[in-house]
């Protein structure tokens, strides 16, 4: 049986934002990063991250996954923020500006001292270029499993800062360094989720975004605003046509007279079984959205 954890709709909340905790208890999205980092302003940091933590520690959020991103290490913010994270025990720390393996190593010995939790993972931006061009050796410190790290996410309009691109409609010049991203998560067995869509207002244009991040392999899509969270997990949903192929897929490989060929053809097309764990992926993927009710 596949272990599938959904993470088609993923929901940034800023952690200054106590009525926005409070919501986000309701909503559909598959999960929620609790934001110490970029959505809080330094005036507002120490408050955020009390009041983030006790949200943790207060529970309510079903079975939503629950993400804390903290402030980068080398900030005035960031050391109390991984202590205090710890202490609530999310599902998973969001590091930022992870642009080498040497930040998840220097994290992975002070989780060690901190005594964290077993079940506290890592999660990493890669936000950088620094991170697109040394992404083979980050997603490779999953190896350590002192990393604990399980995913990569996105931050798209920092890659744009930093490197002076432009984001437009198909997002032709990001093309390279998203599929370069995804290589290197794959080739680790990481979770890799795009960057998010800064205009919600424009809800066309998130759906053809969250569209295209599902075409290109994505397994979901980072949000900011809670309009866009039915479009994502609509995106990153099997159609009922897949599924259908890939039950007939599956069945068709395990009828006794195809047990020993290597390719067979199903309503005009051929299927090899390579196409096997793909077609259980979808139904797996399937049945999961189907038990959350959403």
């Amino acid at each position: 049986m596949i272990d599938l954890r959904l993470r088609r709709s993923v929901l940034y909340m800023p952690g200054s934002n106590l009525r926005a905790l409070e919501k986000a208890r309701s909503l559909p999205a598959d999960a929620l990063i609790l934001d110490l980092e970029d959505a809080v302003a330094p005036d507002a940091k120490d408050v955020a991250r009390e009041q983030v933590c006790a949200a943790v520690r207060q529970g309510g959020y079903g079975d939503r996954e629950l993400i804390i991103r903290v402030n980068a290490p080398q900030t005035p913010w960031g050391e109390a923020d991984l202590r205090a994270a710890i202490e609530a025990g999310p599902d998973a720390i969001l590091m930022p500006k992870v642009s080498s393996p040497a930040v998840l190593e220097n994290i992975a010995d002070r989780l060690e001292a901190l005594d964290a939790p077993a079940g506290i993972k890592i999660w990493a931006m890669i936000e950088t270029p620094a991170a697109i061009l040394n992404i083979q050796a980050i997603a490779a410190a999953r190896r350590n499993p002192g990393t604990r790290l399980t995913c990569f996410v996105l931050g798209t309009n920092d890659l744009a800062k930093d490197t002076w691109t432009q984001i437009v409609p198909g997002r032709a010049p990001m093309m390279p360094w998203l599929m370069t991203a995804l290589a290197g998560a794959r080739a680790e067995g990481l979770t890799i989720l795009d960057g998010v869509y800064n205009n919600f207002s424009d809800l066309d244009g998130c759906r053809e975004e969250c569209e295209q991040a599902r075409i290109l392999g994505f397994d979901g899509k980072t949000l900011i605003h809670p309009s866009q969270v039915a479009l994502a997990n609509t995106a990153f949903a099997p159609t009922e046509a897949e599924v259908a192929v890939a039950r007939s897929v599956i069945e068709a490989f395990e009828r006794p007279e195809n047990a020993r060929r290597g390719a067979i053809q199903i309503s005009g097309r051929m299927f090899e079984r390579q196409h096997i764990p793909m077609a259980r992926r979808a139904v797996a993927w399937s049945e999961a959205i189907a038990a959350r009710g959403q």
